[in-house]
């Protein structure tokens, strides 16, 4: 049996700051400096933890290896040859599956 959510109320403070009670914040992982979500929605605002990932840079060498892999016939292969080449690097060089 699925029970109902709890409601809570809480109050706005100078500059907009609104606490959450501290047994919701245990339940959602919510720590002092977490990002949350405030989301606009017909009934209201609703606020939830958000999830930062990290950002992975590609050196242009795996660029090179995503365009040249990820062709799906001998056109678009063609095409990322030439753009691998305009970055200045030979497609040869590149470790890749051409496609068949």
């Amino acid at each position: 049996m699925r029970t109902r959510p709890r409601t809570q109320t809480s109050k706005v403070g100078k500059r907009g700051a609104v606490v959450i009670p501290a047994d919701l914040r245990k339940r959602f992982g919510i720590e002092e400096g977490a990002l949350i979500i405030a989301e606009e929605r017909e009934d209201g605002i609703l606020i939830r933890p958000a999830v930062a990932l990290p950002i992975e840079a590609y050196s242009p060498e795996r660029v090179a290896e995503f365009l040249l892999s990820n062709a799906v016939d001998s056109a678009d292969y063609a095409e990322a040859v030439d753009r691998v080449k305009s970055m200045g690097l030979d497609p040869e060089s590149i470790p890749h599956i051409k496609p068949e």
